[in-house]
C-alpha cells in the first residue's frame, strides 16, 4: 500500500497493472494476507524500480534508486486510461477462462479415476 500511495495509483490500477484480479490488494491488506511469489514476480516484473527486499520483508529503501518515480499512466488522457483498463480486464477475463478451463478438465480427469476405481 506504501508503494501504490507512493506512485499514485489507486489500489485497482494497481491491480490492473500487476494482472491481479479486482480487489486483490484491498482483500490481501485486509485480511492480513500473505501474497503469492508469482504475484510478487509480477510486481517486480511491472515495477522493476522496487527493491526486492523491502517488498518482501518491509525493510530497507523502497526503492533501487532514489529517483522521484514518475508514471506515464497518470499523464494519459482518462479515454485512454480507460482503453487501457479495458484491455488489461480483457486480458485477465481470458486468463482467468484459460485456468478454469485446465482446473475443469483436471477435476473430469479425477472424477472419471475415481469412477473406475469404484467399480
Amino acid at each position: 500500500m506504501k508503494f501504490i500511495t507512493y506512485a499514485g495509483l489507486s489500489a485497482r490500477q494497481f491491480d490492473l497493472s500487476i494482472g491481479a484480479a479486482n480487489g486483490y490488494t484491498l482483500r490481501m491488506r485486509k485480511n492480513n494476507a500473505s501474497i503469492g511469489s508469482d504475484v510478487i514476480e509480477n510486481i517486480l516484473k511491472v515495477y522493476p524500480q522496487l527493491s526486492v527486499e523491502w517488498l518482501i520483508t518491509g525493510e530497507g529503501e523502497m526503492l533501487k534508486e532514489k529517483k522521484e518515480f514518475s508514471l506515464d499512466f497518470e499523464k494519459l488522457s482518462p479515454n485512454r486510461q480507460l482503453e487501457i483498463e479495458n484491455i488489461i480486464e480483457q486480458k485477465i477475463k481470458a486468463k482467468h477462462q484459460l485456468e478454469l478451463k485446465q482446473l475443469l478438465k483436471e477435476v473430469t480427469e479425477e472424477i472419471s479415476k475415481k469412477q473406475k476405481n469404484n467399480k
